[in-house]
């Protein structure tokens, strides 16, 4: 199990965790610098937080599939940031599946190693972070599911954890945020989005993946001034399908605004809108176009690329992030894997912006 194993100096080398005693700290060493005649420090770094398995000592197809690698942890008790799955798709009006996201999303994270290469943010040496599994929704009745959400994120916030959500149908951003605002109060909000999910109702039904900012806006929970919505687009059922988005003082920026350009400037006027209050980032998959991302439920096309995901997501360094999520992964629908692994390449690019991560 332990054939990695080798002691050097009399330092224990194992599983990509290099642990040895210098003075009276502990303290980590990357494996490349030890050989079995001596221990050659280049980068030293403190042991007190979680730290993913490096797949340069363990395959990344081998072990239970946790988010990054990470530990897992029954709790948010002790953790700075957590990651959590919501798998329902109960509220989908389309194609479902989004109940496998979460799943699938782990499968695909272990692509993802410890430092964001481009922006050299290094949450693993700043925060304690974990996989602490998924809520036990009720695929039965999509009200009960809410309230287990709601009470869920009750008892992680109530920790100071910052969750990170996988999902999951976009219905969960209301229990989620209903828990949120309870402990923050009102939250600004930057939604990304093919679909503005502001719908009063559907079918009859006021709860579902397309209604969940209205009723948030129905309870207080956002501070309505500081909501951006990006990436909206597709045909409507009105002439003005974000009138009411705009009623509510929502700023709202639709796909054919963001065609052909980098999105950094929009984000520096974003982030001075959000100010230093508690805000919430939640980005559904579909707000990509389904080129890059065509394991989803509802699908539109000309949407955002990648790169400019990646834009909205680092432009978010500096503002104080209480909560993300990202939604409506549906595996049945990504033959080659990609949705998921664009998933989880963006959930943790949503981890290295978060308050507390340290930068090189």
């Amino acid at each position: 199990m332990l054939s990695l194993t080798k002691i050097a100096n009399q330092t224990r080398v194992f599983g990509g965790l290099q642990v040895f005693k210098t003075c009276s700290s502990r303290r980590a060493i990357n494996r490349r610098d030890v050989d079995t005649n001596q221990v050659n420090v280049v980068s030293v770094r403190r042991m007190s937080f979680n730290v993913p398995t490096s797949a340069e000592f363990v395959a990344r197809v081998s072990g239970i599939a946790t988010m990054c690698k990470l530990p897992f942890h029954k709790t948010a008790d002790g953790l700075d940031a957590a990651f959590v799955g919501v798998p329902i798709d109960t509220g989908t009006s389309n194609r479902p599946g989004a109940r496998f996201g979460p799943r699938h999303i782990r499968a695909e994270s272990a692509m993802i190693r410890a430092y964001n290469g481009w922006t050299r943010a290094a949450p693993y040496e700043s925060m304690n972070v974990a996989d602490i599994g998924d809520v036990n929704v009720n695929l039965f009745d999509l009200k009960d599911t809410c309230k287990k959400i709601r009470e869920a994120y009750r008892e992680i916030v109530a920790t100071d954890c910052i969750p990170l959500t996988l999902g999951g149908d976009h219905t969960i951003a209301y229990p989620i945020l209903q828990a949120v605002a309870e402990r923050h109060g009102p939250v600004g909000l930057i939604h990304v989005d093919a679909h503005a999910d502001t719908s009063d109702m559907i079918l009859g039904e006021k709860i579902g993946h397309g209604t969940p900012f209205r009723r948030c806006v129905d309870e207080g929970l956002l501070d309505c001034k500081r909501v951006v919505q990006i990436g909206l687009r597709g045909p409507s059922y009105l002439p003005d399908n974000y009138e009411w988005s705009r009623a509510q003082g929502f700023r709202v920026v639709e796909a054919v605004e963001c065609w052909h350009k980098s999105l950094v400037p929009l984000m520096e006027e974003v982030r001075a809108q959000m100010g230093t209050g508690p805000v919430y980032l939640s980005f559904d998959i579909d707000s990509l176009d389904p080129a890059f991302a065509p394991g989803t439920g509802t699908p539109e096309i000309a949407g955002l690329t990648p790169i400019q995901g990646l834009e909205i997501i680092r432009g978010c360094r500096g503002v104080n992030l209480v909560g993300c999520d990202l939604v409506e992964v549906a595996p049945a629908y990504d033959t080659t894997g990609n949705t998921a692994l664009t998933g989880a390449n963006l959930l943790f690019e949503m981890l290295c912006v978060l308050p507390k991560v340290k930068y090189y």
